[in-house]
């Protein structure tokens, strides 16, 4: 096998190897471990980052920093050039500094596999790549050396299930305008000779992707830098990054101070450590792992198209390099380096000895793969350390903590299918304000300070690697970095069968399973929720269960992960504030709830919130559990000067505890347990009410449910928690009151045609496409935010309307379910795609929301109406598989034996519903299960 192997078993021996590092670090190494006192050693583990000062600094390298410069970019790898080029294209390379402690590109080539592809898991990370492999081409064209090559991506499947997520790819590829095909074993193998077809069900193949030579395209993003004006200066490191009122003012550096507007960190392995630089600390959640790069000896007779293959079900890779093979993989656990937190500062010290031990299941997946890879020569195995976030996904965007102050790191691996279109989008940002694609899933405002805690670090990055090769499934769920934060009726909700999932830290039900609850000590079971198919999910029952309860009786539900702010001001400023922020009308009643979203200034959503008016100069805030971070950043930013010191604003997320009890005996049950009347007149649906709930007092009590059904949201102060808790299940038992979880509340709403923000909303969706216009209050005192681009909409008309889709012919049994991200067919051309999906439980079909536009024959937006919505033929494409679906305009009403006049007039999606039966095509037809007759005009 290999000449410096001998294997035995499964187990690898290698030879003695010898342990390398720079002198420098050698030596300090062996003068910590003789010489230092081992309580200051300790104390010295767990110093701050350092940065590295020059050794000898001249005169000339001083006078290289310009006193002031608009931006300064912190780090000469792949990312940060491309930042510089795109502030060079944009005019600012003359405004612009590059500071990199070390050498421009690193001194170690062959750090990173080389893959420019276009296989990621959502369309703003394709979309990033796909810009990034279209600047190499044209880098290439233009004559700078990049290493392109176009020989395709080839990705292996070794399950059926594999196979479905490669078709759904597939399905939302061609949307999405790239080109690939699924292919037989045989077909795999006639794209790479080399295989060996053992295990493999069929494939994925990309033409588009190729390969290149990272540190060449770094090279290139330079020199383009140079040319359009951006100063570099290398062998600077920063010391650190003073703000001024929030914002960036200059940075320190070991050449001198630079005043400057912007700070761009793009130090990669380092960013987290360069965010301890600056007070306020910048949380960069990132942590270092093992990574492994094997390389071959030069094989005689390998093709240089030969492509870039993946074994995803072996979480191995392999391509052609210079006449070798170049391999690596993403282990099932990823082992941890620099556990006491210290961090080295050179790209050498950055060069771990490899260990064989830990790379022996990927070596033995690679040999079942390619078995000719046996007779090959190693020439060595590198472990080059690389970094990882929380949710193994890149990290962008503009720090929480100081304005002005942008990120972008994390780029697992891939950073040069990253570099292009990350530095096209920060230089938007920086430039303009906005770019061109919804960031939200990578924006680091996605992160709370929990998650750059860096033992939860620890935890959590074994695993994240991993995941870079396994089966993207619905709502997947991470094992590590769990029961973290947990509301204080958790154990009860433990207790009573909780399966949990997580949503920024929180523990929170997504179903209740009554079986194997509790473990071999009789002790309830911490479990976590799991789908694993993208079929029928293992927990349809138990959810049909709650669903149930919460329309027909009294379901219970723990929202305690929502964000929660409160605002308030001694004046009225807190009113001019919420005003401006908010599209809808806020200076209603006290008591009063708004439903209004914060619009950015192109009238998309920043967030999509209700609003409770507490008293004349108090409001509650609500918003999903994903803007516990993001919507702090936007209301700061976007505060108008003269209110900031009189306008409070407070992230009590943690300080309530949520219950929402739903249902049509959820008032009779609130009742016994309250003095207050909450009959219709006196607690009208939309109002806010402050109650006393069995003993306890303070009770913040919400008359919506978020879901469109009867019932009540109680904010609890946390000491109350599980008293309110207690009385309320207790009293409710009469009503045969039962445990309802996410998927259940998920699947009410998508039914009601409820659009979420971060799933159906986002800040490219505006309230007149999603048909909420009448949440708009364009007359408003106050000229809010985005105010003009709904205006200019209004007249021009909407480029994408919401809808809801109800497909037929679906056996939800044996077919494929969707998912999210299904293409939408309207006359046999595609018109857009899904958002949120799921089991309509009443419907008893399959519901897809999402959007549909209108394409001309030459592929231009055209406006849609209405009519055309409603004059086409749709189909959902599901892994392949197309379905013929009923459209839908406006929010059903739908069948029920307990009807409310109120909630029938409320329609969370378009105020004026005029559509037919959604059960049926035609005539008079029956709901399954409640004998309620439907004539078309009772939904």
């Amino acid at each position: 096998m290999w000449k410096l192997l001998q294997r035995s078993g499964n187990a690898v021996s290698v030879v003695p190897r010898r342990r390398w590092c720079s002198p420098g670090l050698s030596n300090a190494v062996r003068l910590s471990s003789s010489q230092m006192d081992p309580a200051d050693e300790r104390v010295l583990r767990k110093r701050k980052f350092q940065p590295q000062q020059a050794a000898d600094l001249s005169e000339e390298l001083a006078g290289q920093l310009p006193v002031k410069s608009r931006v300064v970019i912190c780090g000469g790898g792949i990312t940060g050039a491309s930042v510089a080029y795109h502030l060079g294209l944009r005019g600012w390379g003359g405004e612009t500094l590059l500071v990199e402690q070390d050498r421009v590109g690193g001194e170690l080539p062959w750090t990173a596999c080389g893959l420019a592809g276009r296989f990621e898991p959502s369309y703003t990370e394709l979309k990033l790549a796909e810009y990034s492999i279209d600047l190499i081409k044209r880098l290439a064209e233009n004559g700078l050396p990049t290493g392109w090559r176009p020989v395709g991506s080839l990705n292996l499947a070794r399950s059926w299930d594999r196979m479905t997520a490669f078709n759904r790819m597939k399905s939302q590829a061609l949307a999405w305008g790239m080109h690939c095909e699924i292919l037989s074993p045989e077909q795999c193998a006639q794209h790479c000779e080399l295989l060996s077809l053992d295990g493999i069900e069929g494939g994925l193949w990309i033409p588009e992707d190729g390969v290149c030579d990272p540190q060449l395209v770094c090279q290139a993003y330079m020199i383009e830098a140079q040319r359009l004006g951006v100063r570099i200066v290398e062998h600077c490191a920063i010391k650190k990054i003073h703000s001024e009122h929030g914002k960036v003012r200059s940075v320190e550096t070991t050449a001198g101070d630079v005043e400057c507007e912007y700070f761009v960190n793009c130090t990669g392995f380092w960013a987290r450590e360069v965010g301890t630089l600056s007070k306020p600390v910048v949380k960069v959640p990132l942590k270092a792992v093992e990574h492994h790069y094997l390389h071959t000896k030069p094989i005689e007779g390998l093709s240089p198209d030969t492509p870039f293959v993946r074994d995803f079900d072996g979480r191995i890779f392999f391509r052609e390099c210079e006449g070798h093979i170049l391999a690596g993989g993403f282990e099932r656990e990823a082992k941890m380096v620099y556990e006491d937190g210290v961090i080295p500062l050179s790209q050498t010290a950055r060069q771990h000895p490899p260990d064989w031990d830990h790379f022996h299941e990927l070596l033995d997946a690679l040999l079942l793969r390619v078995p000719s890879f046996r007779d090959a020569t190693l020439d060595r195995l590198t472990n080059s350390l690389q970094v990882f976030s929380p949710d193994c996904k890149w990290i962008l965007g503009e720090a929480p903590e100081i304005q002005n102050y942008y990120v972008a790191a994390g780029n697992k691996t891939m950073g040069v299918s990253a570099s292009g279109g990350i530095g096209r989008v920060l230089t938007d940002l920086i430039t303009k304000g906005s770019t061109y694609l919804d960031l939200h899933i990578l924006d680091i405002s996605r992160f709370l300070g929990l998650h750059n805690n860096r033992k939860f670090l620890r935890d959590r990055c074994k695993e994240a690697p991993g995941k870079h090769f396994e089966i993207n499934y619905p709502f997947e769920e991470f094992q590590t970095g769990r029961n973290l934060r947990m509301s204080p009726i958790y154990p009860q909700l433990k207790e009573a069968g909780a399966v949990f999932g997580q949503s920024m830290g929180y523990e929170r039900p997504n179903y209740f399973d009554q079986q194997d609850k509790h473990d071999e000590f009789g002790l309830p079971r911490f479990r976590i929720a799991q789908t694993r198919t993208f079929g029928k999910p293992p927990w349809f029952d138990h959810v049909a269960s709650e669903y149930r309860a919460c329309r027909e009786r009294i379901g219970i539900a723990d929202y305690s992960s929502f964000t929660k702010y409160d605002f308030w001001s001694k004046g009225n400023e807190v009113v001019d504030l919420l005003q401006y922020l908010c599209s809808n009308d806020v200076d209603v009643a006290v008591g009063s709830i708004i439903h209004t979203g914060m619009q950015n200034p192109n009238g998309g959503y920043e967030n999509d919130c209700s609003l409770a008016r507490l008293s004349e100069r108090h409001y509650m805030m609500i918003a999903p559990t994903i803007q516990q971070t993001r919507s702090m950043c936007w209301i700061r930013k976007h505060m108008p000067n003269h209110l900031r010191a009189k306008v409070n604003v407070a992230d009590v997320t943690s300080m309530y505890t949520a219950i929402c009890i739903l249902g049509p005996y959820s008032r009779i049950l609130l009742s016994e347990l309250t003095d207050t009347d909450l009959t219709p007149k006196s607690f009208p649906f939309f109002t806010y009410k402050e109650l006393d709930v069995g003993l306890a007092d303070g009770i913040r009590v919400l008359n919506i449910t978020h879901t469109g059904e009867l019932g009540y949201v109680l904010y609890i102060p946390n000491e109350y928690a599980l008293h309110v808790y207690s009385r309320l299940y207790q009293a409710g038992q009469k009503f045969n009151i039962q445990h309802a979880g996410y998927y259940a509340t998920r699947a009410l709403r998508i039914e009601k045609f409820y659009a979420f923000w971060g799933q159906d909303l986002d800040t490219f969706t505006t309230p007149l496409e999603c048909g909420r216009s009448w949440r708009v209050k364009f007359n408003k005192p106050i000229d809010f935010i985005g105010r003009n681009a709904l205006l200019k909409q209004r007249e021009e008309g909407v480029k994408r309307m919401y809808v809801q889709l109800l497909l037929n012919d679906h056996d939800h049994e044996v077919d494929m379910w969707c998912w999210g991200g299904e293409p939408i067919y309207r006359d046999g051309v595609y018109v857009g795609m899904t958002t949120t999906t799921g089991y309509g439980y009443t419907f008893e079909k399959q519901v897809c929301l999402g959007f549909v536009r209108n394409f001309d024959d030459e592929g231009r937006e055209l406006p849609v109406t209405n009519e055309y919505v409603l004059s086409g033929h749709y189909e959902v494409e599901v892994a392949g598989v197309r379905f013929e679906a009923k459209v839908n305009l406006h929010s059903p009403n739908l069948p029920t034996k307990f009807p409310d006049r109120e909630r029938e007039a409320y329609h969370a999606t378009r105020d004026k519903p005029d559509q037919a039966d959604l059960l049926s095509y035609g005539g008079v037809t029956t709901v399954k299960g409640t004998g309620i007759p439907t004539d078309g005009h009772g939904l």
